[in-house]
């Protein structure tokens, strides 16, 4: 697929850290990151065609099969954080997205996350190849 291609979907999302998002320190939490991550990733797949309804419909879902990230500063309580998703790679039968996440405030680069996906077909759980982007998969 062109590298054109791929760039073209990303989304751009925006969190308000809570109480809920921090340790006792007001620091964020490695899991409320992981959230704020899948609400944008969520998001760009709907870009991809895989929207809830969609999805809800087929059946057919972009499982999460490996995640690497790296905490580089901490986010705090009250902070607004913006999660910048991309789709990184697409390939035969797995896709990868890229997601930096940043306090606008400042610029400042709080973390970088690639996931892996593959498609799968439920309730087998049958792994799908993946067709060309906006083509129907299954």
């Amino acid at each position: 697929m062109p590298e054109a291609e791929v760039d073209s979907y990303n989304e751009l999302t925006q969190d308000e850290v809570m109480f809920y998002d921090t340790d006792v320190g007001g620091v964020v939490h490695n899991l409320a990151y992981l959230r704020m991550i899948e609400r944008c990733r969520t998001k760009l797949a709907g870009k991809l065609g895989f929207d809830l309804r969609r999805m809800a419909e087929t059946q057919v879902y972009p499982v999460v099969v490996r995640t690497e990230i790296d905490y580089r500063q901490p986010g705090r309580l009250g902070d607004c954080i913006e999660t910048c998703g991309r789709l990184e790679e697409w390939g035969r039968v797995r896709f990868w997205c890229e997601f930096k996440m940043r306090r606008p405030s400042d610029g400042v680069l709080l973390v970088t996350c690639r996931q892996q996906l593959a498609l799968v077909q439920m309730p087998a759980g049958k792994p799908l190849r993946l067709g060309g982007l906006g083509e129907e998969t299954g």
